[in-house]
């Protein structure tokens, strides 16, 4: 576990708003990914960075455990131009723990890892926590993923 500072900003992507009541955001935030993948939602983002995934958790109703909303999508330059069934958001930055996950992304490696950042002793600020998927990403079988907690 590392302390980091996130720069501000720029998501464009898809969303889903959820809860992980009764492994309802699994079932949700999975249902996304397969929709963003199967439509090849990445070639439609405009402004992006680069290529790689970001699945950014936001707008909080209290903890973890109250509803939120899931972002799939890229950083971007600019929100100026969104694609119609998308959506864009700006984000502040701030401090973050980082930590990192490895494994197979198809035997939960996600969801165990978040398990035990609610377990993490953290003083979380619940505004935007995320998972980024680069290059160390790619090979589904043993994927290098990293993990951004926001913090006070």
């Amino acid at each position: 576990m590392q302390k980091v500072k996130i720069d501000p900003f720029q998501i464009i992507g898809i969303s889903v708003r959820t809860t992980n009541k009764n492994d309802l955001a699994s079932e949700q935030i999975a249902a996304l990914w397969g929709e963003f993948l199967e439509k090849n939602l990445i070639t439609q983002i405009p402004n992006k960075v680069d290529d790689t995934i970001y699945s950014l958790y936001t707008e909080y109703e209290g903890d973890y455990t109250q509803p939120y909303t899931a972002i799939l999508g890229c950083k971007v330059h600019s929100l100026d131009n969104i694609p119609e069934g998308m959506l864009g958001k700006s984000f502040s930055g701030g401090d973050y723990v980082k930590t990192t996950a490895k494994g197979d992304l198809m035997n939960g490696l996600i969801v165990n890892h978040w398990n035990s950042i609610f377990e993490m002793n953290l003083d979380r600020k619940y505004t935007a926590d995320f998972e980024v998927f680069g290059e160390k990403a790619q090979d589904k079988n043993n994927a290098e993923v990293d993990f951004y907690v926001a913090v006070k």
